[in-house]
């Protein structure tokens, strides 16, 4: 769908909603997201959901989620019911959704080093840590319907033989040795992350996208967008996704303390939770490995540039 269809299939997207306006479009990739308006005439985001990656069931759970993070207290993008009551509209092209609009900076850019000092790059992880934190205690407090539907994201599809990101180890720009070393250090995730799991580690409701460009910032506070990849999964796996864009940081280390630092202000932290943290942030550069492979053309830069991620967070993890 190219930008001006988008545009069109917005405008008929918020007759549900009872709005006539032009949205303005913000990003056009798997999913259309759109500046909009509510019923009330406040800013919203509008969302036309990408085909096929998420039932509407799925949708609308995440959205029941949204509500029960409000309700707890939290501020996160509400959903915004349309006219039927409904948190999908379902009649387009795309199902949609609209959410209340929250203000604030992305908290950086993926690939691009902190702006900020380093003491207040620690303060906003520390902070992002207690967010995370509240979110976890939020989701186990929240009560779910029969129809509540999110992915499972347990060991077996992180490391299976079938992971729900894709087969990383077969990434097409990997030489033998390449892939060799990926499938090393696939064991070893395996190993360490099965323990953690037969340990009863911490497993449930968790957001699994909080990268830099989900984080907002404002007055000094963190606060999370796009839950779309939102999912049933290990807690530590979510701070490893935080730590994942931090990789080659000088002061990666430091980042990750203020992290842990700050999620145990709020919650339990498992035992050897800066093992695990490093275990699961390696984990999320194997998955983004997989992630690209049928979603790029296998020689697009992109696709090699996952690969070259994954390969130098596994040699230093297996070192």
């Amino acid at each position: 769908m190219n930008n001006q269809e988008a545009i069109v299939a917005a405008q008929e997207a918020l007759k549900a909603w009872g709005v006539e306006m032009t949205p303005r479009l913000i990003k056009n990739r798997e999913n259309i997201v759109l500046e909009a308006a509510g019923p009330d005439g406040q800013r919203a985001a509008l969302r036309l959901h990408r085909p096929g990656y998420q039932s509407d069931d799925a949708i609308r759970s995440e959205l029941w989620w949204s509500e029960a993070l409000v309700e707890a207290g939290m501020m996160v993008p509400q959903a915004i019911r349309t006219l039927a009551g409904d948190v999908l509209a379902t009649g387009g092209e795309r199902v949609a959704s609209l959410v209340t609009w929250l203000e604030g900076e992305p908290l950086g850019e993926g690939g691009v080093q902190l702006a900020m000092d380093a003491a207040e790059q620690e303060r906003l992880h520390e902070a992002l840590g207690a967010e995370l934190a509240r979110l976890h205690v939020a989701s186990d407090a929240m009560v779910r319907t029969e129809a509540f539907e999110r992915e499972v994201l347990d060991l077996d599809a992180l490391l299976g033989d079938a992971p729900s990101w894709g087969r990383f180890w077969e990434n097409a720009s990997l030489s033998e040795e390449e892939a060799a070393l990926l499938l090393a250090c696939r064991e070893k995730l395996r190993s360490e992350i099965g323990a953690h799991a037969e340990a009863g580690g911490d497993f449930g409701l968790i957001h699994a996208d909080a990268l830099r460009e989900n984080v907002l910032v404002q007055d000094g506070q963190t606060r999370l967008i796009d839950f779309d990849d939102g999912v049933f999964g290990f807690r530590m796996y979510e701070l490893g996704v935080a730590m994942s864009q931090n990789w080659d940081q000088a002061n990666e280390a430091a980042l990750g303390a203020a992290l842990l630092r700050g999620y145990a202000s709020v919650r339990a932290l498992p035992h050897q939770a800066e093992q695990l943290l490093l275990a699961f942030t390696v984990m999320r550069a194997m998955a983004s490995c997989g992630w690209v492979i049928g979603r790029y053309p296998d020689d697009h830069p992109a696709v090699r540039d996952y690969a070259e991620r994954a390969i130098a967070m596994a040699k230093r993890y297996l070192a």
